[in-house]
């Protein structure tokens, strides 16, 4: 098999060294060739979506609907800011509502008590009840994802109440508007969770872990103090029909008390309220369109962007295994070697930078990443155990070859590498090179540093690792898991370099890396977990397939290649013991990649009917975010994907779905995508771009030869291989449909499926 490192990731494979065959740039475009009638420039293209009302309307067919009591979190409406929230089921004991509260801030501080997971794990704060006078009987409910705001009836036994509810997404505040009729009569109640690990139910007690004192529940107030310092203050307010509540939690000192006091009394009126909230949300969805003919995995996309914009913003916590809703649970922090990577994918083609939290928190936090390493190897390293908070603060990383040490006893090495590839998708879709220059090189370098350490010169000539560990299975050399993600490490220093003009002492170094480093351990099942280990018993990661999903090291378009991943992912599946929600996510991807949108929808629907809840959670011994975001990510994969520098629209759409449209999804390279699928064929693709890349498209399920537009005249362009190359600079777009069609360009809801909606129907 050829090496890995003959793939090259640099900028001359772009236009400027097109392969050999290539058509010389021209107008191909016949004289008939017009835009759509009433059109003067490609920009004009009839994009639908432009108003509040078309998508307030297109939105409310994937909203929540609950005409049963949701009993549990797994199965009730939730709401957030980014950090603060609640979720809304019925009391444990009582036929009550309740509004169990969250916040992602909240934690101890307790130093030398069982690190992340015991002394400073994420605390639970409490619940706010909604005492009515007769028992709850039923309910008529909705969240609507545009407003981001649940509503509908509630049903008792003495009456009805009118229900209104949102987390403010600025101010960090729960609203709840209650109207009484009939007989009923409403009053809130409070009850606080113990201030303690949430792990304590499910793990020993470490030595060293103190307890917390007692929560005080005064009035509209509930005051917790911490043993180590700081507090958390919960605290309410009733005005007429409406509850305002807030959490704050501050450390070292105690000033929570006066933080949410103060945030109630600037609260301000309900509608002032309701128009501040709304403003943010209704802009936030119109910055991508996706539409499908299949309306629950519609719906469960559009939730997920609603979800992802519950769970963080770029300048709160990074997204811990259960965000803000911290039910019970055995994950009450932040994993680090796949649940945050999975998380954050679905921001980058919607365009939502505005949710990178994880990239904000390691630049703000890389001191931490340094001081995770053991000491020896600070100067030059910097790394990440397997848990954190959101101070990004670990164990030391076990080191290769030797003993293990850290949060979990083992060599786990790569995950830092494994996160900065979020950054890098970050910046190779916004092309930003303050990004890339100030965060991403950096951080990038002491990542790969550590690996550098440790790498071994073998008889065979090439480098080699010692033993590390590949999540959720064993040790080995040469980990396929981190021989990966060194591969990509170098390729990505090299290119960055190459772009910033660094002449970086490294650089032979990385080139050394990249042409001696072993090639991934394999057999005729596949990729191995490593040199000293095959994969034998079932496996619900995908540590060992790094190299095709997501870091595209390895090239599906190599005919071996192609095969490998093929052989991997089937002897992977073949063994199902242990798999779980992702291991289908991840294997919708790939198989994505093959080009395969059958088999990729054919998994997607295993996770919906086999492991979502029916409020599109998920739960592996308590909540865990990440695999449902990742299914929206998987769902990008089917309709656009942009790696080795080649925009692929609809490569992997499943055979039944004969229309799809897609508007303003960024590809990476910075550009916008822009297409539709009617009757089974792409009728036109729009690209825009935003930082004058090299363009090179593949218009998948269009039926050339092509016609390209730029402002109405013909584009310079060129064939090569399918690949349509194009001349187009900063700012400019082209439009793109078979030649001597005049394409219908409207982008809009398809027709989509009957479903039941998600919730409780």
């Amino acid at each position: 098999m050829p090496s890995p490192s003959r793939r090259t990731f640099l900028r001359t494979t772009a236009i400027g060294t097109a392969a050999a065959g290539a058509l010389p740039y021209g107008s191909t475009a016949a004289a008939g060739d017009t835009l759509p009638p009433g059109s003067t420039t490609a920009a004009a293209t009839q994009d639908g979506m432009r108003t509040e009302r078309e998508w307030a309307a297109f939105l409310a067919g994937s909203d929540l609907r609950w005409k049963r009591v949701p009993v549990t979190f797994y199965e009730g409406p939730f709401l957030g800011n980014g950090a603060f929230g609640a979720a809304v089921y019925r009391h444990p004991s009582r036929q009550r509502l309740t509004f169990v509260l969250g916040d992602s801030r909240v934690r101890d501080h307790q130093d030398n008590a069982g690190g992340a997971l015991f002394g400073h794990s994420r605390l639970r704060i409490g619940y706010l009840t909604l005492e009515t006078a007769g028992d709850v009987t039923g309910v008529d409910l909705r969240l609507s994802l545009w407003d981001a705001e649940l509503s509908g009836t509630v049903t008792t036994a003495a009456g009805t109440v009118e229900l209104r509810a949102f987390t403010h997404a600025t101010r960090d505040l729960l609203v709840v508007n209650a109207v009484p009729g009939g007989g009923e009569a409403v009053s809130w109640s409070f009850t606080p969770f113990p201030a303690e690990s949430p792990r304590l139910a499910f793990k020993p007690r470490p030595a060293g872990l103190r307890d917390n004192p007692a929560p005080v529940v005064t009035g509209g107030r509930c005051v917790q103090d911490l043993v180590a310092g700081g507090r958390t203050t919960t605290a309410w307010r009733v005005d007429g029909p409406t509850l305002t509540a807030t959490v704050a939690h501050t450390f070292p000192d105690t000033t929570a008390s006066e933080v949410a006091a103060q945030r109630l009394r600037r609260a301000g009126s309900l509608d002032r309220l309701t128009r501040e909230h709304r403003d943010w949300w209704h802009r936030l969805y119109p910055k991508s369109f996706v539409s499908l003919p299949d309306a629950r995995l519609q719906g469960f996309y559009w939730i997920q962007l609603y979800k992802m914009a519950c769970a963080t913003r770029a300048d709160r916590p990074v997204i811990g295994t259960a965000a803000q809703w911290l039910e019970p649970t055995p994950w009450p922090g932040t994993w680090w070697n796949l649940n945050v990577q999975l998380e954050y994918w679905l921001i980058n083609a919607t365009g939502h930078t505005e949710l990178d939290s994880l990239t904000h928190s390691l630049d703000q936090r890389r001191a931490n990443l340094v001081a995770d390493t053991a000491e020896p190897y600070r100067a030059d390293s910097a790394g990440i155990g397997r848990v954190t908070q959101e101070d990004l603060r670990s164990d030391a990383l076990g080191v290769p070859g030797q003993t293990p040490s850290g949060d979990f006893g083992v060599p786990e090495t790569g995950n830092l590498t494994w996160a900065l590839h979020n950054v890098w998708l970050r910046y190779r879709h916004t092309m930003d090179e303050g990004l890339l220059r100030n965060v991403l090189f950096p951080l990038l370098r002491r990542a790969v540093g550590y690996y550098l350490h440790f790498l071994e010169d073998g008889p065979d000539g090439r480098l080699h690792l010692p033993e590390t560990y590949s999540p959720e299975y064993a040790t080995t050399r040469d980990c396929n898991y981190d021989l990966a993600l060194l591969t990509w490490g170098c390729h990505a220093l090299l290119e960055s370099a190459a772009r910033l003009r660094i002449d970086d002492p490294l650089l032979p170094k990385w080139r050394d890396v990249l042409t001696r480093l072993t090639a991934p351990p394999q057999g005729a099942d596949g990729l191995w977990i490593g040199a000293d280990r095959q994969l034998t018993s079932s496996h619900r990661h995908f540590s060992h397939l790094l190299w095709f999903h997501p870091l595209h090291v390895l090239d599906v378009n190599d005919p071996a290649q192609r095969d490998l991943l093929r052989r991997s992912l089937a002897h992977w599946l073949s063994l199902p013991g242990a798999l779980q929600g992702y291991t289908f996510t991840g294997a919708a991807s790939m198989s994505a990649l093959l080009a395969d949108g059958d088999a990729a929808l054919g998994y997607l629907n295993t996770l919906l009917t086999t492991y979502v809840k029916p409020n599109t959670m998920y739960a592996e011994s308590g909540p865990v975010i990440e695999t449902p975001l990742s299914g929206a990510q998987s769902l990008h994969d089917m309709l656009l994907q942009s790696w080795g520098e080649t925009i692929r629209v609809f490569p992997a759409v499943p055979s039944a779905w004969a229309e799809v449209a897609v508007q303003d999804l960024r590809a990476e390279g910075g550009f916008l995508v822009t297409a539709a699928r009617r009757g089974g064929h792409t009728v036109f693709v729009r690209v825009r771009s935003l930082a004058g890349e090299p363009c090179r498209l593949v218009p998948g399920g269009m039926t050339g030869p092509y016609a390209v537009l730029r402002d109405g005249r013909p584009a310079k362009w060129r064939e090569s291989g399918g690949v349509l190359e194009i001349e187009l600079g900063r700012g400019e777009e082209v439009l793109v449909y078979p030649r001597g069609t005049r394409p219908d360009t409207h982008i809009g809801p398809v027709q989509a499926s009957t479903a039941p909606p998600w919730g409780l129907p």
